[in-house]
């Protein structure tokens, strides 16, 4: 816990013996009214076990909860959540008109091992007050998490900032995507250009192109963040980056034949530029 007027150590000082930026430390998160806040909580608890309810179904399911909510309320939170029901239709992404689409690649592809295919998504994160995006870059073969960032916006810094971060690591053959601003933004995808490393983007509505972190968004929400239910960013990066150590060095994975992602990304990894943390 950070004491702002602790007397022998600042707030720097506090958040380096903690492992936290001083960012995490000043970022506020963004927010709603409270009962938007509470509506959004509820949202995203049904998502994951009904990630097929769009906006009417979902508004139909708070309406059985008790909540007199209209239709346009509960798209404009999904929106603002960044969620939308996975099944295949069109136009559930929210593109910038001027950003390129790049096509899917992964469609019958076979992935064999480490640094083949990495994806990226974001997804939200409630707080006691607010909420944030939290964003991660996943490798397909191992699960293993490279990097991840938070952010109280939807500009695609904090994107390209954990693609950066990852590629300090490795660089895969393939990265793929959604066809959200983030994704297909230059500064995005040049950095991805500048590796030449192949980008491809899910079909329109085809979440499921993307599953593999999708499936880790669910672990994290019901593993961590649904049970915590952090007050602060401080307290949701700290706990953060608990639950990535011990889901990438501790977490054993039945499809991993009971092996953590650490140890099948490192047996796998034959050319890391260094170790993985």
């Amino acid at each position: 816990m950070i004491e702002p007027n602790h007397a022998a150590l600042s707030i720097g000082r506090q958040c380096k013996l903690l492992g936290l930026s001083r960012a995490a430390w000043y970022y506020k998160p963004a927010t709603e009214s409270d009962l938007n806040l509470e509506l959004m909580r509820l949202i995203d608890e049904q998502y994951m076990l009904t990630p097929f309810y769009g906006y009417r179904k979902m508004t139909h399911w708070l309406r059985r909860q008790g909540y007199n909510v209209n239709r346009k309320r509960v798209r404009r939170l999904m929106r603002l959540m960044g969620i939308t029901a996975l099944y295949t239709r069109p136009n559930t992404t929210r593109r910038a008109k001027n950003h390129p689409i790049y096509p899917y690649l992964l469609r019958d592809v076979t992935v064999e091992s480490p640094n083949h295919v990495w994806s990226s998504d974001i997804t939200y994160i409630p707080l006691a007050r607010g909420f944030m995006y939290l964003v991660a870059v996943i490798d397909w073969y191992s699960r293993y998490i490279l990097s991840w960032q938070l952010s109280n916006t939807l500009e695609s810094i904090f994107c390209v900032q954990a693609l950066q971060d990852a590629l300090k690591k490795n660089k895969p053959a393939i990265f793929n995507t959604d066809q959200g601003a983030q994704f297909t933004s230059h500064y995005f995808t040049d950095t991805l250009k500048a590796q030449e490393i192949a980008i491809s983007m899910d079909g329109k509505g085809r979440a499921l192109d993307n599953i593999f972190i999708e499936r880790f968004w669910r672990s994290l929400k019901y593993e961590d963040i649904y049970l915590k239910r952090y007050e602060t960013v401080s307290d949701l990066t700290a706990g953060l980056q608990r639950y990535f150590a011990f889901y990438n060095q501790e977490r054993i994975h039945q499809s991993l034949a009971y092996k953590t992602p650490l140890e099948v990304y490192s047996q796998g990894a034959k050319s890391l530029k260094s170790p993985p943390p």
